[in-house]
């Protein structure tokens, strides 16, 4: 594993133990579909939640939510429905209410000197 697979593991893994502090219940991580991973997967009350963590150690090339583009989000999206077509609005066999679904973006900012990560999130981003 290479250093920003590495760094993009930790920052998924930051990005889990926020979620679970803030009510949410890790369904799946690193559902790969298609083309595409997604991140996270996770419940909160009647809402499931598809999750992209963004990570950076530096800000030399913007910080993390600065790397949440359009692009990111439609890829997602076009995973989304793929996975949604391919299993007939089914999430591991359930049925789901697609009013009732959400993609929020987690962005995790590490600073290797302090040793702080700090960790935004962004709720109902796209769908």
């Amino acid at each position: 594993m290479n250093y920003r697979q590495k760094v993009g593991k930790f920052g998924e893994t930051l990005a889990r133990d926020y979620l679970r502090r803030h009510g949410y219940e890790i369904i799946k991580t690193n559902l790969k579909v298609s083309y595409k991973e997604i991140d996270i997967i996770a419940c909160r009350g009647r809402f499931v939640v598809f999750i992209e963590v963004k990570t950076r150690t530096s800000s030399a090339y913007g910080s993390a939510d600065e790397n949440l583009d359009s692009k990111k989000i439609d890829n997602l999206k076009k995973a989304l429905n793929h996975y949604f077509y391919l299993n007939d609005n089914k999430l591991f066999n359930q049925e789901i209410d697609l009013n009732y679904v959400r993609i929020d973006l987690i962005a995790v900012d590490i600073n290797r000197r302090k040793k702080i990560a700090k960790i935004k999130h962004y709720k109902d981003v796209a769908w």
